[in-house]
């Protein structure tokens, strides 16, 4: 399943956010608007092995599943001392699509996914052993899957209830490693609070936007969110999986049992948070991937306690064959969506597919490069970060490519190349209607129309863009800050872009 990932993580070419990270990881900003900068290290890693490839983008992926599997292994191994459990925990991620596929995508979560799992697996060593020192690697892994992704604060209420609700409470109350653990993850984090404080606490602020966002509520928001879980997770597996959560909560609280409480409640508290913004929101594909390893670890130890706790040997043979159904069922569906992309040459989904709707950018950059042989243009000009990450990808620096708008993502940005851009012509690549934003009115630029490119995946049209000649004006990489150029609130979606005074 690894050589498959590899396969994978090097065929298909990139998506457009994937493209979007590679270039924070040109960068040498300590964090960005959008997320901290671990998913950028993590490309990192990767490009300094395989250089600017895809597979140099994805490796970090791949070797991050790898860990939370060894990770897992652990710690199941750890709770049950059972072959089978821990062989169930390690081909559990494998089964779903998530993570036996995806975690060849490179995105913020995949980054925080091992760290939130050593987390998990240094709290176990520390339940097991009782060494108040365990508190410490906790608050390390705890701060890197912060540095990660925001969304990592949402194992708080596990780690609270881990430490509040078992006996042992009042001694860890009373000792400083807890304490200390918290000052770890913070210094850790430390990146990310620098830079906040230096720009307006922009992140914090343009995601504490999107999380109290309210559109009212949809039944195809919660339709989406749910179906996805049953796609990304496994249609047999999720069932499994969560009945799994909920045995093991019920057993950790009824017996105040630390690791039984700390596994379920790290789950089910993000499950039901998503579930409720699902009733007004669209859930992201990938917000809830982080938990669901640890899910797969409870499911894993609560078949081995099925035994031990009485349960009849019908329910035992029930629980064991609806596993072996998850796990069969699952592999199967992660090969045949693999070969779908590898080898097919369909297009089943239409302008639907997740894979297709983001592919054939070369075609638009095979035809800007001509338009700009053509014109002398030197640069190169976007008014969305999507196409301005797939041109500087594919043009890889030999051509100067800016984001004209939504300057407040590029934040400590290096200069891209202002020497060639300041009283030169540029080419403006806009998807269609796109291109048509009331902000050029207020723009002193002259466009003149040069050509038309369609972007196709398997035959299907996704998208057309329209390619202008930009003369008589030089983009402001740094505008004001109450500018619709920069505004993180307009970004967010809080506000409406103002034109320009």
């Amino acid at each position: 399943m690894t050589v498959l990932r590899i396969v994978y993580a090097s065929a298909i070419e990139l998506r457009t956010d994937e493209a979007y990270y590679w270039t924070w990881s040109k960068e040498g900003a300590l964090s960005f608007l959008d997320h901290p900068p671990g998913i950028a290290w993590l490309i990192r890693f990767g490009t300094a092995i395989f250089g600017d490839t895809v597979l140099g983008v994805r490796f970090g992926g791949i070797v991050a599943m790898l860990v939370t599997q060894l990770l897992l292994a652990d710690i199941v191994r750890r709770l049950t001392h059972d072959v089978r459990a821990i062989v169930v925990a390690v081909l559990m991620p494998e089964a779903a699509l998530y993570y036996g596929l995806l975690m060849a995508k490179v995105a913020p979560d995949v980054a925080m996914i091992p760290f939130a799992v050593a987390m998990m697996w240094t709290l176990v060593r520390l339940a097991q052993s009782g060494d108040g020192r365990w508190w410490l690697a906790a608050g390390l892994f705890g701060g890197l899957s912060l540095l990660s992704k925001f969304t990592a604060i949402m194992f708080a209420p596990a780690v609270a209830a881990f430490l509040l609700v078992p006996n042992w409470r009042w001694r860890w109350l009373r000792s400083p490693y807890p304490y200390l653990a918290v000052l770890v993850a913070i210094a850790v984090f430390s990146p990310v609070l620098i830079w906040n404080a230096q720009h307006d606490w922009a992140s914090f602020r343009f995601q504490g936007v999107r999380a109290t966002a309210n559109y009212g509520i949809s039944l195809r928001t919660i339709g989406d969110y749910i179906g996805l879980q049953f796609g990304l997770v496994g249609f047999v597996l999720l069932p499994v999986v969560l009945s799994g959560l909920v045995m093991t909560a019920w057993r950790g609280y009824r017996c105040r049992e630390p690791v039984a409480i700390l596994l379920s409640t790290a789950v089910l508290v993000p499950f039901l948070y998503f579930f409720f913004k699902s009733l007004t929101l669209r859930v992201g594909d990938t917000w809830p991937m982080f938990m669901w390893p640890v899910g797969f670890a409870a499911a894993a130890t609560n078949l081995t306690a099925l035994p031990k706790e009485g349960w009849s040997s019908r329910t035992i043979r029930s629980s064991i064959f609806w596993v072996n159904t998850a796990l069969v069922s699952g592999i199967a569906f992660v090969l045949i969506v693999f070969l779908y992309y590898v080898a097919a040459p369909w297009n089943l989904l239409g302008k639907m597919d997740p894979i297709g709707a983001e592919a054939g950018y070369d075609q638009v950059a095979a035809r800007a490069q001509v338009a700009l042989d053509e014109t002398g243009a030197t640069w190169i000009a976007t008014t969305d970060y999507r196409t301005y990450a797939m041109m500087r990808w594919l043009f890889r620096g030999r051509v100067p490519v800016v984001e004209i708008n939504e300057r407040g993502r590029f934040q400590d940005f290096r200069d891209p190349g202002m020497d060639r851009i300041s009283g030169h012509a540029g080419l403006y690549i806009g998807r269609q209607p796109d291109d048509h934003s009331s902000l050029w009115a207020q723009i002193p630029a002259t466009r003149a129309p040069l050509a038309q490119v369609e972007r196709r995946w398997r035959g299907v049209l996704i998208d057309t863009y329209t390619l202008d000649k930009l003369t008589g004006w030089t983009p402001e990489l740094s505008p004001p800050k109450d500018s619709p150029l920069f505004q993180w609130r307009v970004l967010a979606g809080e506000l409406e872009a103002r034109p320009l005074a």
